[in-house]
């Protein structure tokens, strides 16, 4: 079994930001292997963003390793996030990932939901 590895023009790409709080979470998370980013149905503008550590690869997944970070993304969700970029935001309100999509024509306020035309 080969693996992809990103950034490709269209993929899904992550900050140095992202990649560096990403390794340091896997890193105090022994059973984990890498961050999934998924897209399913549902939030408040119709689709929404969903962070998981995995310790499971599936087949047919986008593998994306930099800095000391593995992200998986499955085939359906790399269609919405095609483009996107992972980036990781730590300032006086909180800290949180943020995902920069340019297939989303509207989001939600906190940005973990989206919609597309």
């Amino acid at each position: 079994m080969s693996e992809t590895f990103a950034p490709q023009p269209t993929a899904f790409r992550l900050t140095d930001a992202a990649a560096k709080q990403i390794a340091s979470i896997l890193s105090g998370e022994p059973g984990a292997k890498a961050l999934r980013v998924e897209v399913l149905a549902g939030g408040c503008s119709g689709f929404q963003y969903k962070f998981d550590l995995t310790a499971a690869r599936n087949p047919d997944d986008l593998v994306i390793a930099a800095l000391g970070a593995t992200v998986y993304v499955d085939q359906s969700s790399l269609d919405l996030l095609a483009g996107s970029e992972l980036d990781y935001k730590d300032a006086l309100m909180g800290a949180h990932f943020a995902v920069q999509n340019p297939n989303a024509t509207s989001s939600c306020g906190c940005g973990t939901s989206f919609s597309v035309d």
